[in-house]
């Protein structure tokens, strides 16, 4: 009986101890926010349409030529062809019934901003079908094409500290993501990393125009051929005279995102805990029990195939309508975030709900080896030519000026990427 209390008394002692105890030995942002407006141009990405903030707080919408284009193309050939629309003509050869209606297509997205020393725009759009690099020039308002080619994926625009070059990251069709150097024109596009791997947000080092920062993730695959994990993100640096590759930052248990270099040539990056890939057995036995269903699941799609083709009539009195992301589930910096219990239940920063946590950290590492946690909740950043920093949380843009005070410059719906101007 004694033994059993006094193990009682242990147990309650480490509690305490333990809730007494900070959770992470990491540094916090001890930052200042202040009333203080910024009075700089930038852009930004929300549900992949493209956002201009010019230098007065005024922002407007960004269009492209080339998806207005299309629209109207997509228009007039749904004029042409709706009549095959419920008929056998109507059957994609996949399965499924084609989509002649052209405000259910899916609409052309951007999935990266960049802004060159001219104050011109590059932006990348893609559908299903097709992907473009696009350039907007300031002085005239002209959309230029650089590249347009069937099933390209870009992400991660930068430009080289000359202008001469874009470093984008491409991906591939067996799921792996490259580094890949371009000219600004659009020429002599080649890929400079390799492997299975997920390389991404390439970033050039000012002073040596051989270095390339970039952030790079390894994927695991089973023997099929199929990705089952991945391990946590570290920062490389690719030697482009020598073809090496160094680690710059890399730890098991954290993730190491988005390589910037400050002017004053500290490197900056978002740090955020690694979550181990786990299968267990209850993910086991819920796979056992949802087998049948699954496996019914898709004999019915394979006889509705069949009914269309032949009865033009699906098994179904659905108007089977076209599927739609979960608008509740987006991903930022290549993490699944529920969104809606991420405002629900999350932290917020001057009062705006964050859609990523307080461990997601904007830092600064100095040459000599300093580290500094510059802001919290930081899911995308980027760095004027002054050092200013502008940061989101996922809804709100946020500044970080230089004697470490930040500022709210807006507060937006699902601001997924700020880039400076």
């Amino acid at each position: 009986m004694h033994l059993l209390i006094g193990i009682i008394l242990v147990a309650a002692v480490v509690t305490l101890f333990l809730m007494q105890s900070p959770s992470s030995t990491r540094p916090s942002s001890t930052a200042r926010f202040v009333q203080r407006p910024l009075n700089r141009s930038f852009a930004y990405l929300s549900n992949g349409l493209m956002f201009r903030r010019d230098a007065n707080g005024t922002v407007q919408q960004l269009h492209s030529p080339f998806v207005e284009d299309a629209i109207r193309r997509q228009e007039k050939a749904a004029s042409r062809h709706g009549w095959k629309e419920g008929t056998t003509f109507g059957v994609r050869a996949g399965g499924g019934m084609r989509n002649f209606d052209p405000a259910k297509e899916k609409p052309f997205l951007s999935s990266s901003l960049a802004f060159d020393h001219n104050g011109d725009l590059l932006y990348f759009l893609k559908d299903d079908t097709v992907g473009g690099l696009f350039r907007l020039e300031q002085a005239s308002g002209k959309e230029l094409r650089l590249i347009l080619k069937q099933r390209l994926d870009l992400a991660d625009i930068t430009l080289s500290p000359d202008g001469e070059k874009i470093a984008v990251s491409s991906t591939q069709p067996n799921a792996t993501t490259n580094i890949a150097l371009l000219d600004s024109d659009g020429d002599n596009y080649r890929e400079v990393t390799g492997g299975d791997t997920l390389d991404s947000n390439p970033a050039w080092v000012p002073d040596d125009p051989n270095a390339l920062l970039f952030q790079s993730i390894g994927l695991a695959r089973n023997q099929d051929g199929y990705i089952v994990a991945h391990g946590n993100a570290s920062i490389q640096m690719l030697d482009m005279a020598s073809r090496s590759v160094t680690p710059i930052l890399e730890d098991r248990d954290t993730d190491y995102l988005k390589p910037r270099v400050a002017p004053n040539g500290d490197l900056l990056f978002i740090r955020r805990p690694f979550e181990q890939p786990s299968y267990g057995y209850s993910d086991s036995a819920l796979d056992t029990v949802l087998l049948p269903f699954r496996l019914l699941r898709a004999l019915f799609h394979y006889l509705n195939f069949f009914s269309l083709m032949y009865s033009r009539k699906p098994l179904t009195s659905a108007d089977n309508p076209a599927q739609q992301a979960d608008v509740k589930e987006i991903l930022l910096q290549g993490k699944r975030v529920d969104a809606e219990k991420a405002l629900r239940e999350g932290g917020k920063v001057q009062g705006i709900p964050s859609l990523v946590p307080a461990n997601w950290e904007l830092v600064a590492k100095t040459r000599y080896g300093d580290v500094q946690v510059l802001a919290n909740h930081v899911c995308d950043f980027d760095v004027f030519d002054d050092g200013t920093i502008i940061y989101s949380n996922g809804q709100a843009v946020f500044s970080v000026h230089h004697d470490g005070t930040q500022g709210l410059v807006f507060s937006g719906e699902l601001v997924a990427q700020v880039v400076a101007g």
